[in-house]
């Protein structure tokens, strides 16, 4: 159960950040709707509270990132606010965050 309520706290921006979007950028918007953890426990996201995938060859944003919140209430606040929202020029999707 604990697995479960940690990752209703992580969201992720689908397929809609711009190139040009980094963590710092993700990070800044979305903190403004609630904290963010400053250290990941997942390996993946690199130990960072908000993190922008990117392709390996190239080093361009793929259009997603993930940003994870201290609270569960956190980051449904910033999930309503900000899915529809502009970030960097383009209209983002938001979500929870799926396990697996």
């Amino acid at each position: 159960m604990a697995a479960i309520a940690w990752f209703r706290q992580e969201i992720v921006c689908r397929r809609r950040l711009s190139s040009d979007t980094n963590e710092t950028i993700l990070k800044d918007a979305f903190g403004q709707h609630g904290e963010i953890i400053e250290v990941f426990k997942a390996i993946l996201l690199s130990h960072l509270a908000a993190k922008v995938i990117c392709d390996h060859v190239s080093g361009k944003s793929k259009g997603y990132g993930f940003v994870q919140f201290t609270s569960e209430d956190e980051a449904c606040i910033a999930l309503e606010e900000m899915d529809g929202q502009l970030l960097d020029g383009r209209k983002i999707r938001v979500a929870y965050a799926q396990k697996g």
